[in-house]
């Protein structure tokens, strides 16, 4: 009788120390829980929202040494429930429970330390990703509100107006999809929602714009008329300008132009096309169509007018350089003899100078090709502009070299 009773006082204080030891352990660990779950979630709304941030990285160290307190938590606790039922003693248990007690209190340590490094940053984080569905919901209000304007609108049937409201229903689509879809996020909602909001202003703006359509549409056709008879009397001397060339210069000035005037119509006439198009699409009330198409037409007119113009103004710049060749070769050695001042001034003769130099004896044996009856003045002049053109390289790259250098 005596040996049960010293068993049972025995038994009976083990237990009271289990039972004080457990409950001093689930402390630290729902502390450390408490505060882990909290950071893990910030954590998430961080990588959803912010994932340039990279913050899931930067936690996982920390995440890793509170699974490891839990484990040792879990297995510590097992034991000492086994022991408390079988009423049996665990070796060094104070000592243990000590050293799992620090080890889930050294976490949660470190989850603080984490999460005040960059408090500011979570906390708005997990404030975005609580507001996301609020968002969504008044993205989806205002992009129905606007799409019902779009539908019920005189102007519907305006490319941009169809073209944006198409735009709105795929980003409404899209915004469902995210946020029906397994596995989707705050992030990918949050993505959507904006999506959604960018399509319904620029569907709000098209609807806004479309009155003005009319009246911008009827202002282009009359200006692209008045342009079209302009390059019609312009194309005229098209003509008579190559006439000019091959009577006057040697064939070789000329020999690039042969089908300017061909061309030159063919863009007039494409031109006319488009405008005859447009005018047709603003009487059927198609505004927007008849912009696109006095813009095409614009384009084939500034083709024409090129065409016209390298035929003109060839004629007047080889008549110029017929009249004074010197003239052309004055201004090309005026450029050389400046950038060899700037060798001298930056002290880079020693690297260009040679070159340099070169470049005049270029230009005289340019100017002595000017002989016989028709000389190729084109030729002349296309040879000097490429004496400029790399006599202008070597400004440039002098002037790109740090200070003056000595010899």
């Amino acid at each position: 009788m005596a040996g049960r009773r010293r068993s049972w006082f025995r038994s009976s204080g083990n237990s009271e120390w289990i039972e004080r030891a457990r409950a001093g352990l689930a402390d630290a660990f729902l502390d450390m829980d408490r505060r882990q779950s909290a950071a893990e979630a910030a954590v998430h709304a961080s990588g959803e929202v912010f994932p340039e941030r990279g913050l899931p990285a930067v936690w996982e160290p920390v995440r890793a040494r509170c699974y490891d307190a839990a484990g040792a938590y879990l297995a510590l606790t097992e034991e000492l429930e086994a022991a408390q039922r079988d009423g049996t003693d665990i070796a060094d248990g104070q000592r243990r429970t000590d050293t799992v007690t620090r080890q889930l209190v050294d976490a949660a340590r470190a989850v603080d330390e984490f999460y005040r490094a960059d408090q500011a940053g979570l906390e708005h984080a997990v404030a975005i990703v609580r507001s996301v569905p609020q968002l969504a919901q008044q993205v989806k209000v205002a992009a129905a509100a606007v799409r019902g304007q779009a539908a019920d609108s005189e102007y519907a049937d305006y490319p941009s107006v169809r073209l944006r409201a198409a735009a709105v229903d795929e980003a409404l689509v899209t915004l469902e999809s995210a946020g029906s879809g397994a596995g989707s996020g705050s992030g990918a909602v949050r993505a959507a929602a904006n999506r959604l909001d960018a399509a319904t202003k620029e569907l709000a703006e098209a609807l806004a714009q479309a009155p003005s359509r009319l009246g911008a549409a009827n202002t282009a056709l009359t200006s692209v008329d008045t342009r079209l008879s302009a390059v019609r009397n312009r194309a005229e001397g098209v003509g008579p300008a190559y006439s000019a060339l091959l009577r006057e210069f040697n064939a070789a000035s000329s020999a690039d132009l042969a089908n300017n005037g061909r061309e030159c119509q063919q863009a007039i006439d494409a031109a006319a096309d488009a405008l005859a198009g447009a005018r047709a699409a603003s009487v059927a009330n198609n505004p927007e169509s008849a912009l696109e198409l006095t813009a095409t037409a614009r384009g084939n007119l500034a083709r024409a007018e090129q065409l016209i113009d390298a035929v003109t103004k060839r004629l007047e710049l080889l008549r110029s350089v017929r009249e004074d060749p010197q003239d052309k070769a004055k201004a090309v050695r005026f450029r050389l003899r400046d950038a060899q001042m700037l060798a001298v001034s930056r002290g880079l003769a020693g690297e260009w100078g040679s070159v340099l130099d070169a470049q005049a004896e270029r230009i005289e044996r340019i100017t002595e090709t000017l002989s016989g009856r028709h000389p190729d003045y084109w030729a002349y002049v296309a040879e000097l502009d490429a004496v400029t053109e790399f006599i202008a390289g070597v400004v440039d790259r002098m002037r790109k070299q740090a200070g003056p250098r000595r010899e």
